[in-house]
C-alpha cells in the first residue's frame, strides 16, 4: 500500500490523476519490450532450423534490433522532449506492434532481420517516453517511480524464456512474435485512456534531425558487426578483405562521428551528455554492468543447450530465478536509494554480477544437476542486476532532469551497445569450434575478469541522496 499511494501522490504543480494506472500502462509496454528479446533469444536454435540458416545469422536477429534500437534512441528521446511523450510513447507502440506481425509472417531470415530492425524503430521510443512521462507526471515521487522500471526488465526476462520454449515446443517460433500483437492493442487502448495528454510546449521550433550524425553512427555499428558476423563464417582469415574493408569502415565511421559531434551546432547526440563531468562514468557502468551482462545472460539459454543438453522449454525457464532476484532488489534497492546513495549499490551489484558470471563456467557442484546449478549462478546474476538497478538510472537523470528522455534514451543506448557487442563476438566466437558449449564456458570466464577490471569506474558515478 505505501508504495500505491506513493505513486498516486498528486503533486502541487501536476495535475491530479491516478498516478498508479498511468505506470502500469508504462510499465506493461517495457514488459513486452524486455520479453521480446529474451523470448528470441531462447528461440535461436529453433528459429536457425525453421528458416534453414547458420547460428551466426540467428544471431543477427538480435544485433539486428540492437542496432535499430542504437540508432533511434535519441530521436525517440528529441521528439519525445519537442513534440510530447504521450504521442511518442502511443506510436511507438502501434509501431513495435505492427513490426511485431510482420516478423512472425517473415519466411527468410534475411527479411526477418530487417524487420527486427524495423520492430527496434519502434520499440526504441518506450524507455524515452515512458520515462519523460513519468517525470514530468510524478513530481517528487519521480525517483522512486523511475527505479522501480529496474523491476520490469527482469520480469520479462523471467517470463520471455518461458514463453519462449512453450512456442518453440508447442507452437512454432512464429508464436514469440505473435505474443505481442493483443498485447500492443491493449496498451494502446489503455494509454488513449488514461496518459494524461502532453502538455503544450513552449519551444515550437522545427526539430532538427541531425542526418550526418546518424548515418555515421549506424554505419559504424552495422561494419563492425558485419566484420564480427564475417569471422564467424568457416575457413575465415583476418586479413581477408571481407574483414579488414568492413572493420576499417566502422573505425572510420566512428571516428568522424565523434569529430561530427562535437562540431555541429545541432549533434545527433550531445558530446557532454556522453562524456560530459559524470555522464561519462555512468554510461560506462550502465555499459559494462547493464549491457555486457545483458548480452551474457541472453546467451545462458543457448549454453544449456549446448553444454548441457538441456531442452528448449527448460533452458528458457533457466532466467526465471535470475529476474525474480532482480525484481525482490530492484524494488528494495529503490526504495533504499535516498538512504544507500548510488555508489554502495553500484559496488555491491557489480561485484555479485561478476561473480555469477564466472560461476556459470564452472561445472555443478558434485550431486547437483546441471539445471539447479545453473538457476542458482542465474539468481546470483540476477541479485546484482536487481542492486544496481535504481542507482544506474538515476545517476543520470538527477544530473540534468529536464533532459530525462535523451538521458534515458543514452542509457538504453549504452545496454544495446554492451549487448550488440558481447551478443555478435560471442556467437562468432561460437560458430568456429564443434563444442560450442565448452568455449562459451572460457567466454564467460572472460566477460567476469571484464566486470571485475571495470569495478574502479563506480568511485568516479556521481554521488547523490535524496529525491531529485
Amino acid at each position: 500500500m505505501r508504495l500505491a499511494d506513493t505513486l498516486n501522490t498528486a503533486s502541487a504543480v501536476d495535475p491530479p490523476f491516478r498516478r498508479l494506472p498511468v505506470f502500469g500502462i508504462v510499465a506493461l509496454a517495457l514488459l513486452m519490450m524486455s520479453v521480446d528479446s529474451t523470448i528470441v533469444a531462447t528461440a535461436l536454435h529453433a528459429l536457425q532450423h525453421g528458416l534453414h540458416t547458420s547460428i551466426n545469422w540467428a544471431g543477427w536477429t538480435i544485433t539486428a534490433y540492437s542496432l535499430g534500437f542504437v540508432l533511434m534512441l535519441p530521436i525517440s528521446g528529441k521528439l519525445s522532449e519537442r513534440h510530447g511523450r504521450r504521442k511518442v510513447f502511443l506510436g511507438s507502440v502501434a509501431a513495435f506492434t505492427a513490426a511485431s506481425l510482420c516478423c512472425g509472417l517473415a519466411d527468410s531470415i534475411f527479411l526477418l532481420i530487417a524487420l527486427r530492425a524495423l520492430q527496434a524503430a519502434g520499440g526504441a521510443g518506450f524507455t524515452p517516453s515512458a520515462t519523460g512521462i513519468v517525470v514530468e507526471n510524478f513530481g517528487d515521487a519521480r525517483d522512486r517511480a523511475v527505479s522501480l522500471f529496474g523491476s520490469i526488465f527482469p520480469i520479462g526476462a523471467m517470463i520471455g524464456p518461458i514463453f519462449g520454449g512453450l512456442f518453440v515446443s508447442y507452437w512454432t517460433w512464429r508464436g514469440i512474435f505473435f505474443v505481442n500483437v493483443p498485447i500492443g492493442i491493449a496498451i494502446v487502448v489503455l494509454a488513449l485512456r488514461y496518459i494524461p495528454r502532453d502538455r503544450p510546449r513552449a519551444d515550437s521550433t522545427r526539430l532538427v534531425m541531425d542526418a550526418a550524425g546518424m548515418a555515421l553512427l549506424g554505419a559504424g555499428i552495422l561494419a563492425g558487426m558485419l566484420a564480427v558476423s564475417y569471422l564467424g563464417e568457416t575457413d575465415t582469415r583476418i586479413a581477408s578483405p571481407a574483414f579488414v574493408i568492413p572493420a576499417g569502415i566502422s573505425i572510420a565511421a566512428i571516428w568522424m562521428f565523434v569529430r561530427h559531434i562535437r562540431r555541429s551546432p545541432h549533434p545527433f547526440i550531445a558530446p557532454r551528455l556522453i562524456h560530459g563531468p559524470g555522464f561519462g562514468s555512468v554510461n560506462l557502468v550502465n555499459m559494462i554492468y547493464g549491457g555486457v551482462t545483458t548480452g551474457a545472460l541472453t546467451l545462458v539459454p543457448l549454453y544449456a543447450i549446448n553444454r548441457y543438453g538441456i531442452s528448449a522449454l527448460s533452458s528458457g525457464t533457466l532466467l526465471v530465478s535470475q529476474g525474480a532476484a532482480a525484481i525482490v532488489l530492484s524494488v528494495a534497492a529503490a526504495l533504499t536509494l535516498r538512504r544507500t546513495g548510488h555508489r554502495l549499490p553500484l559496488y555491491v551489484g557489480g561485484a555479485l554480477i561478476a561473480i555469477g558470471v564466472l560461476l556459470f563456467a564452472v561445472p555443478p557442484v558434485a550431486g547437483m544437476s546441471p539445471y539447479t546449478w545453473l538457476a542458482i549462478v542465474a539468481l546470483l546474476v540476477g541479485a546484482g542486476r536487481g542492486t544496481i538497478n535504481p542507482a544506474s538510472r538515476n545517476a543520470g537523470l538527477q544530473l540534468a532532469p529536464e533532459h530525462s528522455s535523451i538521458l534515458a534514451a543514452l542509457r538504453t543506448g549504452s545496454l544495446q551497445v554492451g549487448s550488440i557487442t558481447t551478443v555478435s563476438i560471442v556467437t562468432a566466437i561460437l560458430a568456429h569450434f564443434a563444442d560450442p558449449g565448452r568455449i562459451q564456458a572460457w567466454v564467460y570466464v572472460a566477460i567476469a575478469l571484464v566486470l571485475v577490471t571495470a569495478l574502479p569506474l563506480v568511485a568516479h558515478v556521481p554521488e547523490h541522496r535524496g529525491s531529485w
